[in-house]
């Protein structure tokens, strides 16, 4: 049986957290680098992540990418999501084809592709 990853590891949760809102989390790793199972974790305080990791879901990650993306001109771009022989990736297309793609690798999971998504999105200052 093919196993789903539906959230974030621990590396990739470590990195997130530098560059999204710790409130978008909706998971956690303990300070021990587990992942209770089955617990959802509320943010009360920024000071809540002390000894625990922020971990996003599926769900949680694409709450994250906006639909769209405009430029300074007033152009748009529009997030795509691709599935191609089990393999995922994410892509801002524009329909008009004057603003250059935003584009994943393809990953064999989703939450990767949408993990290397908001690392561009915020290498090119877009989150």
């Amino acid at each position: 049986m093919v196993t789903i990853k539906s959230y974030t590891d621990l590396e990739q949760s470590k990195k997130l957290a530098k560059i999204l809102p710790l409130e978008s989390a909706d998971m956690y790793f303990d300070g021990f680098g587990r992942l209770p199972q089955g617990y959802a974790y509320t943010l009360i305080s920024p000071n809540s992540f002390e000894y625990d990791y922020p971990c996003w879901s599926l769900a949680a990650l694409l709450e994250q990418l906006p639909y769209e993306l405009c430029d300074d001109d007033g152009y748009s771009t529009y997030l795509q999501i691709n599935k191609d022989d089990d393999m995922y990736q994410l892509e801002y297309i524009d329909p008009s084809e004057i603003l250059e793609s935003i584009e994943t690798d393809r990953y064999e999971h989703f939450v990767d592709a949408c993990v290397a998504m908001v690392e561009k999105l915020n290498e090119h200052k877009m989150l």
